[in-house]
């Protein structure tokens, strides 16, 4: 697991994520930026899965981006926490995982999911992301690359002082949130 800051539609790896809508169909953000990059077969594709509910994932390839695959997945809306958003999240860090493992994906770069318009607080976002993700990889026999792909510099520091501590955690035999 490691945390980097980049466009993730850039990135020459198996899978990316897409913190996509309901839809499929493309919006703002991390979603518009990853339909923009693929070309229309994207959106081509995405027409035709029925559209996704939130915390579900999935998966199309990746056209015109250099990663084979996109994962969508629908983020909850921050609603104050008291709507169930904490499980929602992790079902999306899960269940593109499952995917994933399911299509032989060794590399995969997820987004920050949630923390823009959808509004989920950044730090508490990344707790559940890191630690999501850190469980998912105890329980599998997987070899499959992490990558925590932040646009901001200021979500790169966040996601780089989890990833540490998960890092730190594992190495002693603790849990990370002790």
């Amino acid at each position: 697991m490691k945390a980097i800051q980049a466009d993730i539609t850039t990135l020459q790896i198996d899978a990316i994520v897409n913190a996509a809508n309901a839809s499929l169909l493309g919006g703002g953000g991390v979603d518009g930026a990853i339909h923009r990059a693929a070309g229309p077969e994207l959106l081509a594709e995405c027409r035709t899965l029925g559209g996704c509910r939130t915390g579900d994932a999935k998966i199309t390839r990746g056209y015109s981006l250099p990663a084979k695959y996109v994962i969508h997945t629908v983020g909850p809306v921050w609603h104050g926490g008291k709507a169930g958003e904490k499980a929602k999240l992790a079902d999306c860090y899960r269940r593109c995982l499952e995917v994933a493992h399911e299509n032989g994906v060794r590399t995969i770069a997820f987004p920050v999911i949630s923390t823009g318009v959808y509004g989920y607080p950044i730090e508490e976002a990344t707790q559940i992301a890191v630690s999501t993700v850190r469980d998912f990889l105890k329980e599998n026999t997987t070899s499959m690359e992490v990558i925590f792909c932040c646009f901001s510099e200021h979500d790169l520091s966040v996601y780089k002082r989890y990833v540490a501590c998960n890092s730190e955690a594992l190495t002693e035999g603790r849990d990370i949130w002790e």
